[in-house]
């Protein structure tokens, strides 16, 4: 059975918006959309995350229902795995709660159930995570001070691509990067099953400008592919995942 389509927004930057809409109520608004907004900032060795750009990373995340993360460049391969598949077993989990609590009543959650029911529950999770087919939308900053950090941003993603690729569920990426040269984003990848393309793309970039985080948030979550349908994710639950029509 079709279990529908999970869509994340990865937003990867090393500042602060300075231009435009608030980021954190388009993330709201992607969240209502049934996407949600995962955000990495990345920084270089020796370099300090400001207190508004650590408020602002974590708020966009909570506002928009995903997952938010620090990290030094060099540790930022295996951060974008976890925070990509973290945010998916978090939505999956969240969903089938929702679930249970219609089942079980307001006052009962899932760890209220035996631990063997909870482990099959949790079983549950991971098939779905497994199965379900997956787009992410990678959004890039690339202000004047992310050039440096560009490749291993190239690095990381190629190989989220391989990693994902064991699941059983598709997986669909596409890429955009912020600021455009006469837009708020620039297309560099369109969506594909595959990021190993990446190499060509990435050599064309050319950093700077400042950083529309807001106003790119919204136009690259006006290009997931129109649904045919929405269907029930689970039993009668009033929670839905898109399901792709393309």
């Amino acid at each position: 059975m079709s279990k529908g389509t999970l869509r994340q927004i990865l937003l990867i930057t090393d500042g602060c918006s300075n231009h435009g809409e608030d980021p954190v109520a388009i993330a709201a608004l992607a969240r209502e959309k049934g996407v949600a907004i995962n955000v990495i900032g990345i920084l270089s060795k020796n370099e300090a995350y400001g207190e508004h750009g650590l408020k602002e990373v974590e708020d966009i995340a909570m506002s928009g229902g995903g997952v938010s993360q620090i990290v030094y460049a060099n540790q930022l391969a295996q951060t974008v795995k976890m925070v990509t598949q973290k945010a998916m077993t978090q939505t999956i989990h969240g969903l089938i709660n929702k679930e249970l609590t219609h089942i079980l009543g307001e006052d009962r959650q899932m760890e209220d159930l035996p631990p063997d029911k909870r482990g099959e529950v949790m079983e549950v999770v991971d098939e779905i995570g497994e199965t379900v087919d997956l787009e992410v939308m990678i959004l890039v900053d690339i202000s004047a001070s992310m050039d440096d950090k560009l490749p291993t941003v190239q690095e990381s993603l190629i190989d989220l691509s391989i990693s994902l690729n064991s699941r059983s569920g598709c997986n669909r990426f596409a890429i955009y990067a912020f600021p455009g040269k006469r837009h708020s984003i620039e297309r560099l990848l369109d969506w594909t099953p595959q990021l190993d393309t990446l190499g060509k793309t990435f050599k064309k970039i050319t950093t700077g400008g400042i950083t529309p985080t807001g106003p790119a948030l919204r136009e690259v979550l006006e290009l997931f592919p129109e649904s045919s349908s929405r269907r029930k994710f689970l039993g009668d639950s009033d929670e839905y995942i898109e399901e792709s029509g393309s």
